[in-house]
């Protein structure tokens, strides 16, 4: 029997492993959303200063590890049996949970999941171990529960979004207010009071309550600290304050990237100290049962383990190796990246594109705060509104879309410090408080403070917000349920049960890995449509013809895909060929959306480049309209299980796809060698398409008159002629409309580099 605790706890270190490899992909989204949304600094930069905290959070760890062995239930009312089978659902469960939300790019809470799968997996133990007893019952199930730190953790969870979402724009407003989007132009003594307010709230909350327990902090500062915080906090501001003012004023210092810097090295020295329970508290709970059991000498049915509820120093060498782990996990996985990604266009102060559809809670939200807000600048005198508003003025930034930063330095600082301070302080009172929740709903007031969520944007942004929280609140009930049933199998099952869910965890590990990897490289493979940016008509067509020749390739595959599907009755092609055609529609349409800021960003000289545009989005959108509807309805007609196409039909088609795909193919290398002239050439050809639907209609006609017995074939096959026929249309006006644009003896204009730098 002593050899299942010992495979168990190999599974426990391997899980360990994975759990933090998957945890900390979840969780860098807590500390690096804020540089690299505001581009502060190198994402080299940001990434080197947020390994080095990431390492001293988790050597200072230690004290936190003792929330799994008796945050959530008293220990000596298991036996060690039944404690293992507790951490081992906990671990398995936490795993594929956390990738599953991974994938799905949403950040999620480590803590709410660790918390609930300890809550589940103990209730369920305790349920077998009630009902297996007489003389107990289900009332007995609260000797089992350590309700009240239970209920403390729990509560102070679900507080921390009000509290994080409160104070984040709370302190965002009073910041803006100060400095203004133009706070690079306001008197040095501003950024310095800024500076000192922030790196002395960052630095008191983790040297006094993140490191305070660190073995290296002499005890004379360590009673210092204690006895005279204020003094310390007095101290600090001054120095602080002088520091940067001379910073600023002798070397022309950028203050508030170094604020950036400073707060992405805290809030990982946070995480790290807050977060690193999650990871490996269970197994290093596990470790310590294990060594005091085997010490012991007494059958594992029968140890009781009061010994969990006793103070443990956990070994400084697992929290170096748990470190470094957490260290080359950020570098290395793309998974971060796309939670990252997530958090920070929910906080962009600009228009992007949205990741969340509108709902019917979103919109009401925002029509109850639109009211509130009419209602408060009702009362506010005029002078403060005037001057309020001119505070959020932002200056107006020439560069691309892709070079602008989500947010500025001043929002940047604001996340990092107030996030920072709210962690440490949990922390401080070992309360393993969501790091997710916090940074992530700081965020999102500091975001609303800044008035990035405005009518256009606003719906969205809240459903995002709606969306992630709920993901929470998911997380917390799937825990629970997934750890009970995994804690049900696994202490019927015992071996049998371990090595199947170890089998069944690693197989949807490595599921998980490969589908992540393939959708990434497809994405990176998938030609993508790019927005435009020049300023003038040619150049315009220049770079729009990457974006006619990547439609015109990918519009021919889909539309061989449509015909070839319902030629062979595929329905698996049907349904991926209808997925391309969503997505290429989609692109369009983002296209469409950025036409505002592409004409504010024209030429006065070159507005006309604007009708040039327009017309050709008008014409890529009536393509993409003519080849959806040939995709549904190809997919329909298959997916109804309508009569087959005639040999007849299917031949026609099939000759209709090769000249079109001869076509596509022509027009494609014209625009991707940018050889307009090959244009006229085409043009000249376009009545041989025409003419050849049109004999295909001929003959379907006579077809109907004589032979056709399906009014389904019928309506489908004349649908697709008549599609096909307005989808040649629409890319003869598209090629017609280049050839009368293109002067080959203009060199296209761009944006210059000085317009580039401003």
């Amino acid at each position: 029997m002593e050899n299942l605790y010992v495979y168990m706890l190999a599974a426990l270190a391997f899980l360990a492993v994975a759990d933090l490899v998957v945890g900390v992909s979840n969780d860098a989204v807590n500390f690096l959303n804020s540089a690299i949304g505001s581009k502060a600094v190198s994402f080299r930069t940001i990434m080197i200063v947020a390994s080095i905290g990431v390492a001293v959070g988790a050597m200072t760890s230690s004290g936190m590890m003792e929330v799994a062995r008796k945050g959530i239930f008293n220990p000596g009312e298991f036996m060690f049996n039944e404690i293992m089978v507790i951490f081992m659902a906990v671990m398995l469960t936490d795993i594929l949970l956390l990738d599953f939300f991974n994938t799905l790019g949403l950040p999620t809470s480590t803590t709410v999941s660790i918390v609930f799968e300890l809550l589940g997996a103990s209730v369920a133990v305790a349920l077998i171990k009630v009902y297996s007893d007489d003389s107990q019952s289900i009332a007995d199930l609260t000797n089992y529960i350590n309700n009240e730190k239970a209920i403390e953790i729990i509560l102070g969870i679900l507080l921390s979004v009000v509290v994080a979402f409160t104070i984040g724009a709370v302190i965002q407003y009073i910041s803006r207010l100060l400095l203004s989007f133009k706070f690079e132009e306001k008197p040095i003594a501003y950024s310095a009071i800024f500076s000192g307010f922030a790196i002395t709230s960052i630095m008191y909350f983790i040297i006094v309550k993140g490191l305070k327990n660190a073995a290296f902090m002499p005890p004379s500062v360590k009673e210092f600290l204690s006895t005279n915080p204020l003094t310390f906090i007095g101290i600090s501001f001054l120095t602080f304050t002088i520091l940067s003012f001379l910073a600023i004023r002798l070397f022309n210092a950028k203050i508030f990237t170094l604020i950036i810097i400073v707060g992405t090295f805290a809030l990982a020295v946070a995480f790290a100290g807050n977060d690193l329970v999650n990871f490996i508290g269970v197994p290093i709970a596990a470790y310590n049962s294990y060594e005091v059991w085997s010490a012991s000498g007494v059958e594992a049915t029968d140890y009781v383990m009061t010994a969990l509820g006793e103070p443990v120093q956990t070994e400084p060498y697992l929290l170096l190796i748990a470190g470094l782990i957490m260290v080359l996990t950020l570098w290395f996985s793309s998974k971060a990246k796309a939670v990252v990604k997530t958090s920070v266009d929910l906080s962009r102060q600009d228009e992007t594109k949205e990741r969340f559809e509108p709902n019917y809670l979103s919109r009401n939200i925002v029509r109850l705060t639109i009211g509130l807000n009419d209602a408060v600048n009702n009362i506010l005198p005029e002078s403060f509104k005037n001057w309020s508003n001119n505070q959020f003025i932002k200056p107006k930034i020439v560069a691309k879309a892709q070079d602008m930063p989500a947010f500025d330095l001043v929002r940047a600082a604001v996340n990092l410090m107030v996030a920072s301070v709210l962690i440490s302080i949990a922390t401080s009172m070992k309360l393993p408080l969501s790091t997710t929740y916090v940074t992530f709903m700081v965020a999102m007031g500091t975001s609303l403070a800044d008035r990035a969520w405005g009518s256009e944007s606003a719906v969205y942004r809240v459903a995002g917000v709606l969306n992630v929280i709920g993901g929470w609140f998911f997380t917390a009930f799937s825990a629970f349920v997934a750890a009970s049933i995994m804690a049900y199998i696994l202490y019927y099952g015992e071996g049998y049960a371990l090595v199947g869910l170890l089998v069944l965890a690693v197989l949807l590990l490595i599921r998980s890995y490969l589908s992540h990897r393939k959708s990434s490289r497809m994405m990176r493979e998938e030609d993508q449509l790019e927005k435009a940016e020049s300023s003038s008509t040619q150049g315009v067509i220049h770079e729009s013809a990457s974006n006619i020749a990547n439609v015109v390739k990918r519009g021919n595959r889909i539309y061989t895909s449509a015909i070839n599907g319902l030629a062979i009755q595929d329905l698996k092609l049907l349904k991926k060929n209808r997925r391309q055609i969503d997505k290429l529609s989609k692109e369009v349409d983002d296209l469409k959306d950025n036409i505002f800021y592409f004409i504010r960003n024209l030429e006065e000289p070159s507005v006309s480049a604007s009708n040039f545009y327009i017309n050709i989005l008008g014409h890529l959108q009536d393509m993409t309209q003519s080849l959806e509807y040939i995709s549904k309805a190809s997919h329909k007609h298959v997916n109804n299980n309508h009569k087959k196409l005639k040999f007849s039909q299917i031949k026609e088609l099939k000759d209709l796809d090769e000249h079109l795909e001869e076509l596509f193919k022509t027009t494609q290398t014209a625009f991707e060698s940018r050889s307009f002239e090959m244009i006229g050439a085409i043009l000249t050809d376009k009545s041989k398409a025409f003419d050849l639907v049109r004999e295909k209609i001929q003959k379907q006609v006579k077809r109907t008159r004589n032979e056709e017995s399906s009014p389904k074939n019928t309506t489908l096959y004349f649908s697709l002629l008549l599609e096909t026929k307005d989808l040649l249309t629409a890319m003869m006006n598209l090629l017609e409309e280049y050839y009368h644009s293109h002067d080959s003896s203009v060199e296209p204009a761009q944006l210059s580099s000085s317009e580039q730098e401003e």
